[in-house]
């Protein structure tokens, strides 16, 4: 499995790897009406992110099986954004190995904590990669759209 910088030719097997994971991953935890809002909004890969070169595809014989990334904030803060594995590949180090890749490169930048959004499937995931759980908050999607999450943090 190589982790590398994602492109802007990525997108569109980014896009496929999130509308064919996401549903079938947050289904456990989210009811009916909360997905249906969602999942158009969040099954979509953000275009900047994918070009920012803090985002990474984890490939495996050519097929992306996992994404993720970060972006900068104030105060040396990193957001973790768009983490992802394909659903078929679950609990293979995959998303470990992202989100390592991407702490690792937020460390090495000068970033001193990192930040999670995580969904609610993603808490015990999370809280395995050393974050701990801050609040339960509403992510806002569009106007009148929130998702439910939780806000997660660690040092770097």
């Amino acid at each position: 499995m190589l982790i590398r910088v994602a492109t802007p030719e990525d997108l569109g097997r980014i896009d496929a790897l999130l509308s064919a994971s996401y549903p079938r991953l947050l289904r456990p935890d989210y009811p009916p009406s909360v997905l249906v809002m969602a999942l158009p909004l969040i099954s979509r890969a953000n275009p900047a992110l994918v070009s920012s070169g803090t985002y990474y595809v984890a490939e495996e014989a050519g097929a992306i099986l996992g994404a993720g990334g970060w972006t900068p904030r104030r105060g040396g803060q990193a957001e973790v954004r768009h983490l992802v594995t394909d659903w078929r590949h679950q609990r293979q180090g995959l998303g470990r190995a992202i989100l390592s890749h991407a702490l690792e490169a937020a460390r090495d930048v000068g970033m001193t904590t990192a930040h999670a959004a995580a969904t609610r499937t993603a808490v015990p995931f999370y809280a395995a990669m050393g974050f701990t759980r801050l609040a339960d908050i509403v992510v806002p999607l569009a106007p009148g759209i929130g998702f439910p999450a939780v806000s997660m943090r660690r040092a770097l």
